[in-house]
Protein backbone atom coordinates (compact mmCIF):
# COMPACT_ATOMS: atom_id res chain seq x y z
CA UNK A 1 0.00 0.00 0.00
CA UNK A 2 1.39 3.21 -0.86
CA UNK A 3 2.21 6.05 1.53
CA UNK A 4 -0.87 7.97 1.94
CA UNK A 5 -3.23 5.73 -0.28
CA UNK A 6 -6.48 5.53 1.27
CA UNK A 7 -8.98 2.14 1.94
CA UNK A 8 -11.61 1.49 0.08
CA UNK A 9 -15.06 0.21 1.25
CA UNK A 10 -17.53 -1.14 -1.34
CA UNK A 11 -21.02 -1.50 -0.11
CA UNK A 12 -21.62 -4.53 -2.55
CA UNK A 13 -23.80 -7.19 -3.20
CA UNK A 14 -26.26 -5.31 -5.33
CA UNK A 15 -26.54 -7.66 -7.10
CA UNK A 16 -23.54 -10.52 -6.59
CA UNK A 17 -22.29 -10.36 -9.97
CA UNK A 18 -22.24 -6.38 -10.31
CA UNK A 19 -19.92 -6.34 -7.16
CA UNK A 20 -17.52 -8.91 -8.55
CA UNK A 21 -17.17 -7.25 -12.05
CA UNK A 22 -16.86 -3.64 -10.29
CA UNK A 23 -13.57 -5.86 -7.99
CA UNK A 24 -12.24 -7.23 -11.90
CA UNK A 25 -12.87 -4.16 -13.47
CA UNK A 26 -10.99 -1.69 -10.37
CA UNK A 27 -8.18 -4.38 -10.77
CA UNK A 28 -7.44 -4.31 -14.56
CA UNK A 29 -7.77 -0.48 -14.21
CA UNK A 30 -5.43 0.05 -11.14
CA UNK A 31 -1.79 0.59 -12.76
CA UNK A 32 0.80 -2.20 -11.42
CA UNK A 33 3.78 -4.19 -11.34
CA UNK A 34 2.93 -6.34 -8.45
CA UNK A 35 0.53 -6.84 -6.08
CA UNK A 36 1.41 -4.14 -3.41
CA UNK A 37 0.46 -1.91 -6.13
CA UNK A 38 -2.88 -2.50 -6.18
CA UNK A 39 -5.78 -0.87 -3.59
CA UNK A 40 -6.72 -2.21 -0.25
CA UNK A 41 -10.22 -3.10 -1.01
CA UNK A 42 -12.64 -4.27 1.75
CA UNK A 43 -16.02 -5.33 0.44
CA UNK A 44 -19.16 -6.44 2.23
CA UNK A 45 -20.97 -8.38 -0.93
CA UNK A 46 -24.45 -8.59 0.84
CA UNK A 47 -27.05 -10.33 -1.63
CA UNK A 48 -29.54 -10.11 1.79
CA UNK A 49 -29.88 -6.20 1.16
CA UNK A 50 -33.81 -5.58 0.57
CA UNK A 51 -34.82 -5.54 -2.93
CA UNK A 52 -35.08 -2.52 -4.35
CA UNK A 53 -37.22 -3.36 -6.93
CA UNK A 54 -39.86 -4.45 -4.63
CA UNK A 55 -39.35 -1.60 -2.35
CA UNK A 56 -39.83 1.21 -5.38
CA UNK A 57 -40.99 -0.53 -8.13
CA UNK A 58 -43.76 -3.05 -6.23
CA UNK A 59 -43.94 -1.51 -3.14
CA UNK A 60 -43.90 -4.68 -0.98
CA UNK A 61 -40.11 -4.70 -0.24
CA UNK A 62 -38.90 -3.51 3.04
CA UNK A 63 -36.91 -0.65 3.15
CA UNK A 64 -33.17 -1.23 2.01
CA UNK A 65 -32.12 1.83 3.81
CA UNK A 66 -31.32 0.44 7.64
CA UNK A 67 -29.21 -2.38 6.02
CA UNK A 68 -27.19 0.04 3.92
CA UNK A 69 -26.50 1.88 6.43
CA UNK A 70 -25.38 -0.29 8.48
CA UNK A 71 -23.76 -2.03 6.41
CA UNK A 72 -21.31 1.40 5.68
CA UNK A 73 -20.92 1.81 9.64
CA UNK A 74 -19.41 -1.93 9.81
CA UNK A 75 -17.12 -0.82 7.06
CA UNK A 76 -16.08 2.36 8.61
CA UNK A 77 -15.26 0.36 11.92
CA UNK A 78 -12.93 -1.60 9.70
CA UNK A 79 -11.09 1.32 8.52
CA UNK A 80 -12.38 2.49 5.46
CA UNK A 81 -11.76 5.50 4.27
CA UNK A 82 -14.34 6.32 1.83
CA UNK A 83 -17.10 4.24 0.50
CA UNK A 84 -18.28 3.11 -2.80
CA UNK A 85 -21.75 1.30 -3.92
CA UNK A 86 -21.95 -0.42 -7.29
CA UNK A 87 -25.43 -0.30 -8.28
CA UNK A 88 -27.31 2.84 -9.47
CA UNK A 89 -30.56 1.46 -7.82
CA UNK A 90 -29.06 2.37 -4.49
CA UNK A 91 -28.53 5.51 -4.74
CA UNK A 92 -31.53 6.59 -4.24
CA UNK A 93 -30.79 6.38 -0.59
CA UNK A 94 -27.22 7.78 -0.86
CA UNK A 95 -28.04 10.43 1.81
CA UNK A 96 -29.36 8.36 4.68
CA UNK A 97 -26.13 6.41 3.65
CA UNK A 98 -24.19 9.71 4.07
CA UNK A 99 -25.37 10.50 7.09
CA UNK A 100 -25.01 7.40 8.97
CA UNK A 101 -20.72 7.47 8.65
CA UNK A 102 -18.52 10.02 9.03
CA UNK A 103 -16.21 8.96 6.08
CA UNK A 104 -17.14 10.09 2.36
CA UNK A 105 -19.18 8.17 0.07
CA UNK A 106 -18.66 8.70 -3.75
CA UNK A 107 -22.01 9.55 -5.76
CA UNK A 108 -21.98 7.77 -8.83
CA UNK A 109 -24.60 9.64 -10.22
CA UNK A 110 -23.16 12.65 -9.98
CA UNK A 111 -20.00 11.47 -11.32
CA UNK A 112 -21.85 9.66 -14.50
CA UNK A 113 -23.58 12.91 -14.83
CA UNK A 114 -20.59 15.19 -14.47
CA UNK A 115 -18.86 13.01 -17.15
CA UNK A 116 -21.81 12.97 -19.99
CA UNK A 117 -21.29 17.28 -19.59
CA UNK A 118 -17.62 17.24 -19.62
CA UNK A 119 -18.37 14.85 -23.07
CA UNK A 120 -16.40 16.19 -26.32
CA UNK A 121 -18.44 16.84 -28.84
CA UNK A 122 -20.96 17.18 -25.45
CA UNK A 123 -24.34 14.92 -26.24
CA UNK A 124 -28.07 16.17 -25.70
CA UNK A 125 -30.13 13.43 -25.85
CA UNK A 126 -28.76 10.68 -23.03
CA UNK A 127 -30.28 7.34 -23.63
CA UNK A 128 -31.12 5.90 -19.75
CA UNK A 129 -30.10 2.25 -19.81
CA UNK A 130 -31.35 1.77 -16.29
CA UNK A 131 -33.81 -0.24 -13.75
CA UNK A 132 -37.47 1.18 -14.26
CA UNK A 133 -36.72 2.35 -10.48
CA UNK A 134 -34.47 4.20 -11.41
CA UNK A 135 -36.92 5.97 -13.95
CA UNK A 136 -39.59 6.15 -11.04
CA UNK A 137 -37.47 7.89 -8.69
CA UNK A 138 -36.06 10.52 -10.74
CA UNK A 139 -32.51 9.42 -9.59
CA UNK A 140 -31.09 11.06 -13.11
CA UNK A 141 -33.24 13.51 -14.70
CA UNK A 142 -33.47 16.47 -12.82
CA UNK A 143 -29.40 16.35 -12.83
CA UNK A 144 -29.04 15.75 -16.34
CA UNK A 145 -31.59 18.74 -17.29
CA UNK A 146 -29.79 20.75 -14.94
CA UNK A 147 -26.46 19.89 -17.51
CA UNK A 148 -28.84 21.68 -20.10
CA UNK A 149 -29.49 17.37 -21.06
CA UNK A 150 -32.01 15.71 -21.66
CA UNK A 151 -33.15 11.92 -20.13
CA UNK A 152 -34.84 9.63 -22.52
CA UNK A 153 -36.14 6.22 -21.29
CA UNK A 154 -37.23 3.20 -23.20
CA UNK A 155 -41.17 3.10 -23.98
CA UNK A 156 -43.17 1.32 -21.17
CA UNK A 157 -43.17 -1.45 -23.21
CA UNK A 158 -39.35 -1.95 -23.48
CA UNK A 159 -38.44 -0.93 -19.77
CA UNK A 160 -40.60 -4.36 -18.60
CA UNK A 161 -38.01 -5.85 -21.44
CA UNK A 162 -35.23 -4.17 -19.41
CA UNK A 163 -36.45 -5.52 -16.33
CA UNK A 164 -36.55 -8.61 -17.13
CA UNK A 165 -33.14 -9.04 -18.40
CA UNK A 166 -31.87 -7.61 -15.71
CA UNK A 167 -33.61 -9.84 -13.16
CA UNK A 168 -32.12 -12.40 -15.70
CA UNK A 169 -28.46 -11.54 -14.61
CA UNK A 170 -29.22 -11.03 -10.96
CA UNK A 171 -30.44 -14.92 -11.39
CA UNK A 172 -27.70 -16.41 -13.59
CA UNK A 173 -29.76 -17.04 -16.66
CA UNK A 174 -28.79 -14.74 -19.26
CA UNK A 175 -30.24 -16.49 -22.71
CA UNK A 176 -29.94 -15.14 -26.13
CA UNK A 177 -32.87 -13.77 -25.76
CA UNK A 178 -32.02 -11.20 -23.08
CA UNK A 179 -29.31 -9.92 -25.20
CA UNK A 180 -31.87 -9.53 -28.42
CA UNK A 181 -34.56 -7.85 -25.76
CA UNK A 182 -31.23 -5.94 -24.71
CA UNK A 183 -30.47 -4.41 -28.06
CA UNK A 184 -34.48 -4.04 -29.09
CA UNK A 185 -34.49 -1.76 -25.80
CA UNK A 186 -31.43 0.20 -27.59
CA UNK A 187 -33.05 0.62 -30.57
CA UNK A 188 -35.75 2.21 -29.03
CA UNK A 189 -33.73 4.75 -27.52
CA UNK A 190 -32.04 5.50 -30.77
CA UNK A 191 -35.53 5.71 -32.32
CA UNK A 192 -36.37 8.12 -29.84
CA UNK A 193 -33.89 10.39 -30.65
CA UNK A 194 -30.85 9.55 -28.54
CA UNK A 195 -27.24 10.57 -29.00
CA UNK A 196 -25.39 8.53 -26.21
CA UNK A 197 -26.33 5.84 -24.33
CA UNK A 198 -25.69 5.75 -20.69
CA UNK A 199 -25.13 2.06 -19.28
CA UNK A 200 -26.96 3.14 -15.63
CA UNK A 201 -27.68 -0.49 -14.37
CA UNK A 202 -24.18 -1.91 -13.16
CA UNK A 203 -26.28 -5.77 -13.61
CA UNK A 204 -26.67 -4.38 -17.29
CA UNK A 205 -22.84 -3.16 -17.08
CA UNK A 206 -22.25 -7.27 -16.22
CA UNK A 207 -22.94 -7.98 -19.94
CA UNK A 208 -21.78 -5.02 -21.70
CA UNK A 209 -22.54 -2.38 -24.35
CA UNK A 210 -26.60 -3.45 -25.85
CA UNK A 211 -25.19 -2.75 -29.48
CA UNK A 212 -22.37 -1.64 -31.75
CA UNK A 213 -23.61 2.33 -31.82
CA UNK A 214 -22.22 5.09 -33.98
CA UNK A 215 -22.69 7.28 -30.41
CA UNK A 216 -20.90 7.66 -27.41
CA UNK A 217 -21.97 4.42 -24.91
CA UNK A 218 -21.23 5.32 -21.34
CA UNK A 219 -20.97 2.83 -18.21
CA UNK A 220 -21.80 3.54 -15.10
CA UNK A 221 -19.50 1.09 -13.62
CA UNK A 222 -16.48 2.38 -15.23
CA UNK A 223 -16.99 5.97 -14.63
CA UNK A 224 -16.94 4.88 -11.03
CA UNK A 225 -13.79 2.63 -10.86
CA UNK A 226 -11.75 5.53 -12.73
CA UNK A 227 -13.06 7.78 -9.52
CA UNK A 228 -12.28 5.02 -6.52
CA UNK A 229 -8.85 5.06 -8.31
CA UNK A 230 -8.45 8.54 -8.61
CA UNK A 231 -9.71 8.85 -4.66
CA UNK A 232 -7.56 6.56 -3.40
CA UNK A 233 -4.61 8.10 -4.33
CA UNK A 234 -5.24 11.84 -4.22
Amino acid sequence: MRVGEKIVGVIGGMGPAATVDFMRRLVAATPAQDDRDHLHVMVDNNPKVPSRIAALIEGTGADPAPTLCQMAKGLEAQGADFLVIPCNTAHYYLPQIVRSVNIPVLDMVGLCVQKLAAADPAPRRIGLLASPAVHLVGLYQKRIEEMGLQAIFPSPHHESRLLAVIKAVKSGQIETRHHQDYTAVAENLLDAGADAFLIACTELSVIGPPLAAAIPIMDSLDILVEATIATARC
